[in-house]
Order: C-alpha cells, then structure tokens, then sequence
C-alpha cells in the first residue's frame, strides 16, 4: 500500500470504486464505448440496476455481478473482472447472461417475447487456451452463428472477453480510446503518474479516483481488505494450476521410466529433478 499510489481495478473494491459508482458513471460510459467503438449507437447514459439477482424459486442458485447496467434504449450489460481461470468460465458467463434475459419477462402480463439487448463484458486476467486464439488477438466477440454459413442468427446476445495480460502496448502505442483504456485497467496499479498519453477528461477524473490518498480511513480500510482477498484468491489458484501441472508432468515421467528412457532425458523434458524421477 505504502509503494502504491492507485488502486488496483481488479480488485472488488477497486473496480466498483471506478466503475460501478453513481458519481463515476461516466468513466463506464466512456469505457463501454471505447470497446464497442461505435459498432453499435453510442451510449450517452446508463442506470444501474440491481447487482444481485435471485432464480426464479427457492434454492435457485443466485448471480452478483460486478457491475450491471442500462441504457436509455433498453440494453443490458453486465461487467465482470474475472480475476483467475475458472474450470467452466464459459458456461459461467452464459448463466450469468440469462438473469438479465429473464429479467425482461414482465409479470402478469401479456407479452410477445420481445427481448432488449444483452451484452456480458468479461475482463479477464488470464489467457484462453493457445489453441483457441492466436497471441495477438485480445479482444473477443461472440455471438450466436449459424454452423452453415457463418450469419449471426441472434444479434441480442453478445459477449466481450478482454485477454488482459496480451496486451503489452506502451504508451507511446496507444492510438485509440479503446487502447488507452486497455492500457489503464493493465497498468493502473503500476503508475506513479497519469501518463501524457492520457489527456482525456475521462482519464484525468479516473486518476483522480483512483489516488488511494484522497480516501477516508474507512475506504483505505476496504481496500486494504479487498488487495488481500485478490492476493489471497490469486495464491490459491496458482497453487491448485501448480498442483495439477506437478501431478500431469510426474505422470509422463512415470510413463517415460516404465519405457525404459534414461533419467537425465526425463528430466530434461519434465522438468522435475533426478531425486524425484527415481522415487517414483
């Protein structure tokens, strides 16, 4: 904390602090508009909604979201940063788009199915698989495609997936609003100063909010909190990967020794020491 100056946006109370406030409103406008970079009609205001949604019966597994909001026109988004690899990520972000689907039913009404769009943002601190996308792609969009001809079949439904540690643009590389925001979520917690290249008005209020100085004891309290459960969560999911790495690479060099493969070629391609390979 002593060595920081800005607050860490992948943090809970860090990424509510900016983007899921009332009074910082407008540093998720400019965001949300920056990603879609006018692909869709610009975003002029939004309402929060209620972040913590309930199923439809008791016992119904519930849904809180990071951030979740609407625009004037009806649509929907829901903002999540996604802190490590989650075995079933993806069927965890379509659940969750469904609670602002359902939501949209009106109660004791007729209706027409008539649907708003829905838009889930993850920002994410980790990589998808290799084979899934190349090194230098970091932003994703999907939606609901036809197998055959490749249309997209439903245009209500889309999810945004930011592979945060791809992006290594330096400042002297930022071209676009979408970079510069990129830029800021990957560094924020690095900075010592707002960097020239971010001149905006946006960004001038965002480093304003972020300056861990300015808030009250019981803030800095919140946040002292909330970077220990980041460390906290951070370290249990690195060691369960370590784990399940250790377990694969012990279980080829097994496979390597009971072949007969000489211990210094074993471990030469798994890594693990002499001592280990002959007590397995």
């Amino acid at each position: 904390m002593s060595e920081t100056r800005y607050i860490n946006p992948y943090t809970d109370f860090g990424f509510k602090k900016l983007f899921g406030t009332e009074m910082n409103k407008d540093l998720l406008i400019s965001f949300l508009n920056a990603l879609f970079n006018n692909s869709k009609k610009e975003i002029e205001d939004v309402q929060y909604l209620n972040s913590e949604h309930l199923g439809d019966g008791y016992g119904d597994r519930r849904a809180i979201f990071d951030v979740y909001c609407m625009t004037k026109d009806g649509g929907r988004f829901i903002v999540e940063m996604q802190k490590a690899e989650q075995q079933y990520f993806k069927d965890r972000s379509l659940y969750y788009s469904t609670f602002a689907i359902r939501e949209q039913a009106p109660k004791g009404k007729e209706w027409d199915y008539h649907l708003e769009d829905v838009y889930a943002v993850g920002i994410l601190n980790f990589r998808f698989s290799e084979e899934e996308y190349p090194a230098d792609r970091y932003r994703h969009e999907i939606k609901l495609k036809d197998d055959d001809d490749n249309h997209v079949f439903y245009e209500k439904l889309t999810f945004v997936y930011l592979e945060m540690p791809k992006f290594n643009k330096s400042e002297d590389e930022l071209d676009t609003m979408f970079d510069k925001w990129m830029f800021v979520l990957r560094n924020l917690s690095r900075l010592l100063d707002r960097p020239k290249a971010l001149q905006e008005r946006v960004f001038k209020k965002l480093f304003e909010q972020a300056e861990i100085a300015q808030y009250t004891p019981e803030e800095r309290r919140e946040y002292e909190a909330s970077v220990k459960d980041y460390w906290d969560y951070y370290s249990t999911m690195k060691t369960a990967t370590d784990k399940a790495r250790t377990e694969e690479k012990t279980e080829i060099a097994r496979k390597m020794k009971v072949d007969g493969m000489p211990t210094d070629i074993i471990a030469k391609y798994t890594g693990l020491t002499i001592n280990e390979i002959e007590k397995l």
